[in-house]
């Protein structure tokens, strides 16, 4: 019988972010931790290996595939009420012990992960963005595992996806380097970071460096990607208001227009303890971002028990832009320029050039393609 990393090594192709050292060694940078990687050996995601000299990365395969809305990955200012194809593929630089995605990220680590090897589908880019368009997808977003350490898989899929007027985003942990930013500019329009905590000790526990994922942040923003940051707000963990501040004033110290995300915990894989996050917490660190003069802060995972904080609202006058209940679109008022209705004031992101064709419901949930 096949095993699944059999399966997985028969799915690659030869890596472009390496470079090649002595005795056959290769220096991979695709993610921030740069293994160094010995013949017959893997990097620390356990998806790129390395084969007589030459770097094998993840091609042709994915292991989840379904349109959902964009506002779950989450997005908030990257065109509200459209739905994404996410495609995933299987692999992770990271460990975190709340994974939800643990069967998947963590499949070669942990004996307890993984999937049936027949369950993986191979599949081209031109078939993935043929069902993109079939399912009347404007987005193509790689998600599920983490996208870094598949990105010449992204890639691939992305430079056909641009090439019909699709939209295409990242959403990562953040642990990148310059290297891999530049070879993704051209092709991925919006990039959503996960900032995990602002401790570098709790940082290296999920299996990171607090400070890459920091510069992450302020050089993909410089590089004009459009950045939403993610904090899942843990009880215990990262969710004292000291932290919290620490948080939102280095996002504010990037631009106050970047969006923060503070989404409620509920136990998962090996974090089982604590309890999960409440509304009220959340709401203490929305308000914290507001205070550390944060334009745009929202609370997910708690739809209908954060009252405005679902919405976008225009920093100037405070009128409604966009109205949401979790992945649902219930209004939409931007201008096609991007322009609060009001007073005028641009909303930054990427917005509907026609609002008028703007889907003011959602599914909610996962379909799969057709």
């Amino acid at each position: 019988m096949v095993t699944l990393a059999e399966r997985l090594d028969e799915m690659t192709r030869p890596g472009e972010l390496y470079e090649k050292l002595e005795d056959g060694a290769v220096r991979c940078y695709a993610c921030a931790h740069r293994c160094l990687i010995k013949p017959g050996r893997r990097g620390i995601c356990q998806v790129r290996f390395n084969a007589d000299g030459e770097l094998r990365v993840p091609w042709g395969y994915v292991a989840a595939l379904q349109v959902d809305p964009i506002e779950k990955k989450p997005f908030s200012h990257v065109l509200p009420g459209a739905d994404a194809l996410t495609f995933g593929m299987l692999g992770c630089d990271f460990h975190c012990s709340y994974c939800q995605n643990w069967l998947t990220s963590q499949t070669l680590r942990d004996p307890q992960a993984g999937i049936d090897p027949d369950y993986i589908l191979r599949i081209t880019p031109e078939k993935l963005v043929e069902y993109a368009l079939r399912n009347g997808a404007q987005a193509v977003v790689s998600s599920y595992n983490e996208p870094l350490i598949t990105s010449e898989w992204a890639v691939d899929v992305f430079r056909l996806a641009k090439l019909r007027g699709l939209l295409c985003a990242y959403v990562s942990n953040g642990n990148a380097t310059p290297e891999v930013l530049d070879y993704l500019r051209p092709y991925v329009d919006a990039y959503k970071v996960d900032l995990k905590t602002m401790q570098d000790r709790q940082y290296r526990k999920l299996g990171g460096v607090l400070q890459h994922v920091l510069d992450t942040i302020r050089r993909a923003h410089d590089m004009g990607f459009w950045v939403e940051v993610v904090t899942l707000v843990v009880p215990g963990f990262n969710d004292s208001p000291e932290e919290l501040w620490e948080a939102a004033r280095f996002l504010a110290s990037v631009s106050p227009d970047i969006p923060w995300h503070v989404t409620a915990f509920h136990p998962d894989y090996k974090m089982t303890d604590p309890p999960p996050t409440s509304a009220r917490t959340l709401l203490q660190a929305a308000e914290i971002g507001q205070e550390a003069g944060l334009h745009f802060v929202y609370a997910g995972n708690l739809p209908g028990r954060v009252g405005s904080l679902e919405d976008t609202r225009c920093p100037q006058c405070g009128e409604t832009v966009v109205a949401r209940r979790g992945y649902i679109v219930t209004d939409y008022r931007l201008t096609a320029e991007g322009n609060c209705p009001r007073c005028g004031t641009h909303i930054p992101g990427i917005w509907h050039t026609d609002p008028q064709q703007v889907r003011l419901h959602g599914w909610g949930y996962p379909r799969p393609v057709r």
